[in-house]
């Protein structure tokens, strides 16, 4: 992997993390409002489980290959 290709890792990285944590204060913003949106929570709940899953990958792509 060049070091341009680890520096655009590195900043989709960045970009995925801050918006998992946005989304973390939005969903716990919204739950403290009673009553809430249960479908808007669910959805905002999906989307942080697909950053999740999104910063996996990109970390998994950063990180040396033991086994190579």
């Amino acid at each position: 992997m060049t070091e341009e290709e680890t520096k655009e890792l590195s900043r989709q990285l960045t970009e995925l993390q801050s918006e998992h944590r946005d989304l973390d204060e939005i969903i716990e913003r919204l739950a403290e409002n009673v009553p809430y949106d249960q479908l808007q929570l669910k959805r905002l709940k999906k989307r942080k489980l697909i950053l999740k899953d999104s910063i996996r990958k990109v970390q998994s792509r950063l990180l040396p290959d033991i086994l190579a």
